[in-house]
């Protein structure tokens, strides 16, 4: 954009002052506010069960230059097809783990957190055209984020998603040739998360609501010109071409038809896909949300656009169904209240800014952001909490043998710490489903069958369970086991015909439960 001459002239004379007023500005300055949150808000959650095999898989695909399309890492499933949905959003997730270590993936967490907010912020300032209120939709999408902020590639879905809505309205307000970003950020989209698949859902609802011409009292649809419409049009074609540039093909783009239909218990088992509390806090902030812009709406006589509507009656079917889906709702929803507000608080003046005072709150932040990223042995201390550190020690420095069945939620530390030893499940639970293991571990798990069934069915030579599930209680009063190690988080059983630890040997890993840990990078 070109400023008129006045402007030119002005900053031509003062360009030093210029700049720094605008380095220092008050958009600059909440920006750092956010950033700063973003980390506060991230700083104790660096473990995530699925972390570890999403690590993993990102240093095979690294260091062989090859993406498995089988499972590689249980020995349940014999081998069975795997789909590498994922398989980019790995491969810089070990990208950063190289890096630093625990400490780069935990920057790779704030960096995608805060690029989440800011691009949050950016999108509600453009769609409501004031830098204050923006900021209030960006507190917004924070608060429904809280659900599903974690080292996992969702993060990378959820920052295309706000980036595909950045497109969208740069192609309705300024270029319809923005709509022609949609294609790259889609091909990069198919080989990062299955949440491309709302990206393509999203697209055809607003290239169908473009059709539509109406007014109904304060619902309020209006017709896009032909040639806006139509570059859409050819976006959308385009994109649903570049879907196909992944490493399978067609059965990635129908992976997640897959797991709404063929994967009930992933999706009935998994505390994420079940429908929130809707009295808890984000349940009721949805409703919330959804009575204050109901109230904007009569009480300001304001306009709500007919393709507004139907996204956030989107959003809310997938908020109210999935808890997960309440980040979706959260930033499908922010631009929406940002634009009804847009009025209610005075717009951004640059005359009006106060560059010193908005310096000393960007320092404060960086200081904020320095002071809560968390150190080295903070993180450790984190993985050590949530994971069975210890265990993996005791089992790798008694050389225990034989088939492992370990406790779902372990899954994916043990593909991570102890590659040697094949899981018997983990948190990818589709394979598992697909296969019918997950079904029969699940009523193991929970004593639905008989648990010698299952462990001789598998040939299972000890298992792994957490200290508090249901079968850390059986397994002392079935033949043939006995516990040999036992922590604050997980015990260790094994079958008594298994010559993989002595009598002696396994009374004394009771009397040294605490051994130390081994090294962590």
């Amino acid at each position: 954009m070109t400023g008129s001459p006045v402007t030119a002239t002005h900053a031509s004379r003062h360009p030093p002052a210029a700049v720094l007023q605008r380095v220092f500005s008050f958009p600059a300055m909440l920006l750092c506010l956010l950033s700063a949150l973003g980390v506060l808000t991230v700083r104790s959650r660096f473990n995530d069960p699925d972390m570890w095999w999403h690590l993993k898989m990102g240093q095979i695909i690294w260091t062989t230059h090859r993406i498995p399309t089988t499972d590689i890492f249980s020995f349940t499933t014999n081998h069975h097809a795997s789909i590498p949905q994922e398989w980019f959003s790995q491969v810089l997730i070990y990208g950063f783990y190289r890096l630093g270590g625990y400490s780069g993936l935990m920057l790779w967490l704030c960096l995608l957190t805060t690029a989440i907010l800011i691009a949050g912020y950016l999108l509600c300032w453009l769609y409501s055209g004031n830098a204050k209120v923006a900021f209030v939709g960006a507190m917004v999408i924070w608060f429904f984020a809280t659900t599903g902020l974690s080292i996992r590639p969702q993060m990378i879905g959820y920052l295309l998603l706000i980036g595909e809505l950045l497109l969208m309205q740069l192609g309705r307000t300024h270029s319809p040739r923005w709509f022609l970003g949609l294609p790259l950020l889609f091909a990069l989209w198919i080989n990062c998360h299955g949440s491309f698949f709302l990206g393509v859902g999203l697209a055809a609802t607003f290239y169908l609501c473009s059709f539509f011409d109406f007014r109904a009292g304060s619902l309020v649809a209006r017709s896009w010109v032909p040639h806006g419409r139509n570059m859409l049009g050819l976006a959308l074609l385009l994109s649903t071409a570049a879907l196909f540039l992944n490493p399978i093909g067609i059965r990635q783009i129908l992976y997640p038809i897959n797991t709404l239909l063929h994967q009930p218990i992933g999706l009935s088992q998994s505390e994420e896909w079940l429908p929130p509390q809707m009295n808890g806090g984000r349940g009721l902030g949805l409703l919330v949300l959804l009575g204050g812009i109901l109230l904007l709406v009569i009480v300001q006589r304001s306009e709500l656009f007919w393709d507004e509507l139907v996204v956030l009656a989107l959003g809310t079917w997938l908020g109210v169904s999935h808890q997960r889906m309440l980040f979706v709702f959260g930033i499908l929803a922010a631009p929406i209240v940002s634009r009804l507000l847009a009025h209610s608080w005075e717009g951004y003046d640059a005359a009006q800014d106060h560059p010193i005072l908005n310096a000393g709150l960007m320092g404060a932040s960086l200081l904020v952001i320095l002071w809560g990223f968390p150190n080295r042995q903070n993180l450790i201390r984190q993985v050590d909490q949530g994971n069975p550190t210890q265990a993996v020690t005791f089992i790798q420095t008694h050389h225990l043998a034989g088939n492992m069945l370990n406790d779902y939620v372990y899954g994916g530390y043990l593909i991570w710490a102890a590659p040697d030893h094949p899981v018997f499940v983990d948190g990818r639970s589709d394979v598992f489903e697909w296969t019918g293991v997950l079904a029969a571990y699940g009523k193991w798990a929970f004593l639905q069958s008989d648990p010698n069934m299952l462990l001789d069915q598998y040939n299972i030579s000890f298992c792994l369970l957490a200290r508090n599930s249901p079968m850390a209680h059986v397994l002392p009063f079935l033949p043939n086991w006995r516990p040999i190690y036992t922590d604050h988080l997980a015990t260790i059983f094994l079958r008594s015909s298994s010559p993989s630890l002595s009598p002696n040997a396994s009374l004394h890993a009771m009397a040294t439960s605490h051994s130390p840990r081994a090294a962590i990078r």
